[in-house]
């Protein structure tokens, strides 16, 4: 089973925050393919957006990903920005949306004592669970650690041939051998530079902290992290990722972009060199779609609070806001 068919289509405007949500659900077994749906409609500003999300027990499959804003007629031009629309990080976004619905039906179905119900879903968020596990450790190295000590053992035993090779003149065969090993020795390297890579990770910004682009100058609010760059080639290419200056060895964040000032980026992949942290605390006002399910709300300095699930996937410890007296003495005298 793989985090499989995630679909999110929508039909949507540019609106303001969450203010009321309903959510249905659907089940249906067909075969042994089980499937949930899951509406949530975001009302607000006479705003309604529609999200559905399926998954099945096929393999192969990949997630998918629709974007709640669209472009406007045919004079509607992509911002450069769009060079860091990602994605992948989308469907990681909707993804952990789903897992977090899910976990919301169990307990619900067992308000309910509908035990039947609460078990399917329970089975399909531990398959969900396991799949997304394998592929956060591919990501941040973990499996690339267990790689490079794989491929170790593998070049003690291509040196111990390269060495009977030799002793049996056989210098064909050692040729051969010696081009393997030079070419497991630098799959080796790359697989432990990306290991450490993870494991001594620094960040600069932190998660639900808000934050501006340098180039493009739209406001953010940091709601995923990763000691490199972690797209395909394909998009490095397209975002330009050659020139800059750390390229792509640097921490990138997956940023909700506010959709009054972007509404057509939604989610951007940015590298920690072209964001910028505001001088004074940021206290206006940000919409996005997505900040009601990966948030609690905003601190005293107008962060965001992320969910308690958001801190656990990235390993990130609780952020306390600084205590400033002069806060206390402008409310005495207010």
């Amino acid at each position: 089973m793989s985090v499989t068919t995630i679909t999110a289509s929508t039909n949507s405007s540019v609106c303001g925050s969450a203010n009321a949500s309903r959510r249905h659900l659907r089940q249906r077994r067909s075969h042994d393919h089980l499937l949930f749906g899951t509406e949530k409609r975001f009302l607000s500003h006479q705003c309604v957006q529609n999200h559905s999300y399926s998954i099945s027990g096929q393999r192969n499959t990949r997630a998918e990903a629709g974007w709640f804003f669209r472009g406007g007629g045919e004079g509607d031009q992509r911002s450069d920005a769009s060079s860091e629309r990602s994605e992948s990080a989308n469907e990681d976004i909707l993804i952990f949306f789903y897992q977090l619905d899910l976990a919301t039906r169990v307990q619900y179905a067992l308000n309910l004592e509908e035990y039947e119900i609460a078990t399917q879903l329970r089975n399909k968020l531990n398959e969900v669970e396991v799949e997304v596990t394998k592929q956060l450790e591919t990501k941040r190295g973990l499996a690339s650690k267990s790689e490079a000590q794989d491929k170790g053992i593998s070049l003690l035993r291509l040196r111990a041939d390269l060495q009977s090779a030799i002793e049996n003149e056989n210098y064909s065969l050692a040729a051969e051998i010696r081009d393997q090993i030079s070419k497991l020795e630098a799959d080796s390297l790359a697989a432990s530079i990306k290991a450490q890579a993870f494991e001594k990770a620094q960040f600069e910004f932190r998660l639900g902290q808000k934050v501006r682009h340098k180039k493009f100058g739209y406001r953010a609010v940091i709601c995923g992290m990763d000691p490199v760059c972690c797209e395909t080639s394909t998009w490095m290419e397209n975002a330009h990722v050659d020139q800059l200056t750390r390229g792509p060895d640097q921490p990138y964040y997956q940023v909700l972009v506010d959709v009054r000032e972007d509404p057509n980026l939604l989610v951007a992949y940015v590298p920690e060199e072209n964001l910028l942290a505001p001088e004074e605390p940021d206290k206006a006002r940000f919409d996005h779609p997505y900040a009601s399910f990966l948030f609690y709300g905003v601190d005293s300095a107008g962060d965001f609070i992320p969910v308690k699930q958001l801190r656990e996937k990235y390993n990130r410890p609780r952020h306390e806001v600084p205590y400033d007296p002069q806060d206390e003495r402008s409310g005495d005298d207010a």
